[in-house]
């Protein structure tokens, strides 16, 4: 009887073990799927943002582009006028 009753107490510890045991990891899968997800989400959210900023900042390039070359126009042009009278 004493194997008995040791076998029982072994097998509900176990039981219970067991049970602790796969709601830890339950609750780590959880976690970790929340986890996961959220930084899904903010990654998504991050690659929008630098998607506008970095076409904002081509625009900006382009713009800055053609006000240079329309300055050097302007400079060429009023060199090709002056260029002559020092000749």
């Amino acid at each position: 009887m004493a194997t008995k009753k040791h076998t029982t107490i072994i097998d509900t510890t176990a039981d219970k073990a067991l049970g602790l045991v796969t709601k830890a990891n339950e609750l780590a899968l959880n976690t970790t799927e929340k986890v996961a997800m959220k930084t899904i989400s903010l990654s998504e959210k991050g690659l929008g943002l630098s998607a506008k900023v970095l076409k904002k900042g081509i625009k900006a390039s382009a713009k800055n582009q053609e006000l240079v070359f329309d300055t050097l126009n302007t400079v060429k042009g009023k060199a090709a006028k002056f260029i002559p009278k020092f000749k």
